[in-house]
């Protein structure tokens, strides 16, 4: 998908809540913006405060004060069990602990590609991954399985599938040996 640029080469938050609220299928800008706020203020408490300012530095201004004006302590020392705990609470509206995980890992996913490598990276230097730890590799997966419109298609059965063919089907080209 293309994203037109605002003035400082970045997306605006319009552009920005417009493609959440897409991918997130919700049916109202409100619920949109709970989430990315919900998301990116816990992330910001967790997550030490340059780390925070890097990581938000190429997203709009108001979705940038989420991770760095919004929060009053950052580097805060929580699990994933308790980051989903606090997104859940932020958005409010009865969100269980499982769609502020969804929510998360979407928001998450947009925001790696609106930023440098080099700034996502630094987050996820931030965030253990190691299952005895705190699990931190759960908000990546997304973006792990190739991003937002992958994950989709893979959910949703879109796309090209060479390891699903139909019975009697002949597949893809190449997935079978010629005699």
């Amino acid at each position: 998908m293309t994203y037109s640029l605002g003035e400082a080469g970045a997306m605006n938050f319009d552009e920005f809540t417009g493609e959440v609220q897409h991918r997130l299928e919700f049916p109202d800008t409100g619920r949109t913006v709970r989430a990315i706020r919900a998301t990116l203020m816990t992330l910001g408490e967790r997550i030490p405060e340059g780390a925070a300012e890097d990581l938000a530095a190429s997203l709009p201004l108001e979705i940038k004060w989420y991770m760095t004006g919004a929060v009053h302590e950052h580097g805060q020392r929580f699990d994933w069990q308790e980051f989903n705990a606090r997104v859940s609470e932020r958005e409010g509206e009865r969100t269980d602990l499982s769609e502020a995980a969804y929510h998360s890992r979407i928001v998450v996913d947009f925001v790696a590609s609106q930023v440098p490598p080099s700034d996502f990276q630094q987050l996820r230097d931030q965030l253990p991954e190691d299952r005895a730890d705190e699990n931190w590799g759960k908000l990546f997966e997304v973006v792990d399985a190739g991003g937002w419109g992958d994950a989709q298609e893979a959910q949703t059965g879109g796309g090209p599938q060479p390891e699903a063919t139909p019975e009697g089907g002949s597949g893809t080209a190449g997935d079978e040996p010629e005699d």
